[in-house]
């Protein structure tokens, strides 16, 4: 038996865990009918969730060309927040795959943790309505430490909440944030090519792409698993193509 501490998996939410986007851009419509300005197609709105809700209203706004003051934006982050809060679940769902990989971590000891730029009563309310709160040793939402991602204080935070460390954790995501805050946490990344990002997900810099949650535990295997400089140095690698 090893006597090595367990392996903390530490795991974006939207984009990476749950499909969210047709509740977040459905939120996101409400907010910028109030301003007058229509909803952007839907695969362009997909692109700008990753960095919260009150950047998402802001990039709406942006993409449309238009500019309100700070005092608007907050008033239309909370017309966001109050529709969200009740249609949060409508027809968000976790991924395929998400379920049983969460299964196969937790029955094999590791440590399961949540670290999102979403605020924490959100993220805890979808995972409540999904049913998904009793897989996770922590949840952390953008504001638990006054900070989000590509700050690495969350990250760490989630490591600690879930009683890991650092030396034996990993962050899985889908964005940019996810990786710059792994980077600065001093952990490996893996990025999901399924989720939200403007940036392909073969340009954020993380250590191994994967296309579906069935490629999730070769994955952790190989970034956890000590490295040589030349592999540390090399371009991100897709699961299980020997690249």
């Amino acid at each position: 038996m090893s006597d090595r501490p367990p392996l903390t998996v530490v795991f974006d939410l939207d984009g990476t865990l749950v499909d969210t986007a047709p509740d977040l851009i459905a939120a996101l419509g409400v907010a910028l009918e109030r301003e007058g300005i229509p909803n952007p197609p839907y695969e362009e709105a997909r692109g700008l969730i990753g960095a919260g809700a009150k950047a998402l209203v802001e990039r709406g706004v942006a993409v449309a060309g238009r500019e309100v003051s700070a005092e608007r934006l907050e008033e239309l982050h909370a017309i966001f927040l109050d529709h969200y809060a009740d249609h949060i679940a409508d027809r968000s769902r976790p991924y395929p795959g998400c379920l049983a990989a969460l299964d196969r971590l937790a029955a094999e000891g590791a440590k399961l943790a949540v670290c999102t730029n979403k605020i924490e009563r959100f993220a805890r309310l979808l995972l409540d309505r999904l049913d998904l709160t009793g897989s996770f040793d922590a949840i952390v939402g953008g504001d638990t430490f006054g900070v989000g991602k590509p700050a690495p204080a969350p990250l760490h935070g989630a490591i600690r909440q879930a009683g890991g460390e650092l030396e034996r954790a990993v962050m899985i995501g889908d964005s940019l944030a996810d990786v710059k805050a792994a980077r600065a946490a001093g952990v490996p990344v893996v990025v999901m090519t399924f989720g939200y990002t403007e940036t392909p997900a073969a340009e954020l810099g993380g250590d191994v792409l994967i296309d579906h949650f069935d490629e999730l535990d070769e994955a952790i295997r190989r970034v956890t698993a000590t490295a040589s400089p030349a592999e540390q140095a090399a371009p991100p690698r897709r699961s299980g193509t020997g690249q």
